[in-house]
C-alpha cells in the first residue's frame, strides 16, 4: 500500500505537483532528504524528480531506500514522448509505471551549471531557422519563462493511483 509521495525539485515545479497529487490522494508528501529520515526503509511510494537529460534526479537514491511504486518526471517539453528516454536513463525496471509532467521553466530559479546548461540550449534554440513546433514550444517556454504545472496534467497518475490504492 502506497504511503507517501516523495520528490527532489530544483525550481519548485515538481514541488508543486507533489503537493497537488498530495492533496487528490490525501497521502503525505516528503521532499527526498526529509523521507531519508521520516518513513520506514521500503516504504511503498510515488516518486516524483526534476529531469535533466532524462535522468530522474534523485531516483537512484529513492529507490536504494524505498519502493518505488511508480515514476513521476518533471520537465519542460510537451507530451509524452521522455517516457522512453526516463525508462532507459535511469534504468526503471519493465512495468513500473512512469509519468511525464510539463512542469515550465523559470531561468531566475537556477543556479551554478544548471543556469550555464539552460542558457547554452536557449542561445541554440533562439538562433535555430528550421524548429519543429516541440522546438518552437520549447525556444517560448525557454525566453518567456513560465510555470505549467496544473492539476489538470496529473490525470494519468491519478488514473493509475486509483486502480492501484
Amino acid at each position: 500500500m502506497i504511503k507517501a509521495i516523495v520528490y527532489m525539485s530544483e525550481t519548485g515545479h515538481t514541488k508543486g505537483y507533489a503537493e497537488l497529487l498530495g492533496e487528490s490522494t490525501d497521502l503525505p508528501v516528503y521532499d527526498l532528504n526529509t523521507a531519508m529520515r521520516e518513513l520506514p526503509k521500503e516504504a511503498e511510494i510515488i516518486y516524483l524528480g526534476w529531469l535533466m537529460a532524462g535522468s530522474v534526479k534523485g531516483y537512484k537514491k529513492a529507490v536504494k531506500q524505498f519502493t518505488v511504486k511508480a515514476v513521476c518526471g518533471v520537465g519542460m517539453a510537451g507530451g509524452n514522448s521522455q517516457i522512453a528516454d526516463m525508462q532507459k536513463a535511469n534504468r526503471l525496471p519493465e512495468g513500473l509505471p512512469v509519468f511525464y509532467l510539463q512542469g515550465g521553466f523559470e531561468m531566475d530559479k537556477l543556479h551554478g551549471i544548471h543556469k550555464l546548461m539552460m542558457k547554452t540550449i536557449r542561445s541554440g534554440l533562439k538562433d535555430k531557422a528550421d524548429r519543429t513546433p516541440e522546438e518552437e514550444e520549447m525556444r517560448k517556454l525557454l525566453l518567456q519563462g513560465g510555470n505549467l504545472v496544473s492539476a489538470d496534467r496529473l490525470s494519468e497518475v491519478l488514473a493509475w493511483y486509483d486502480r492501484n490504492k
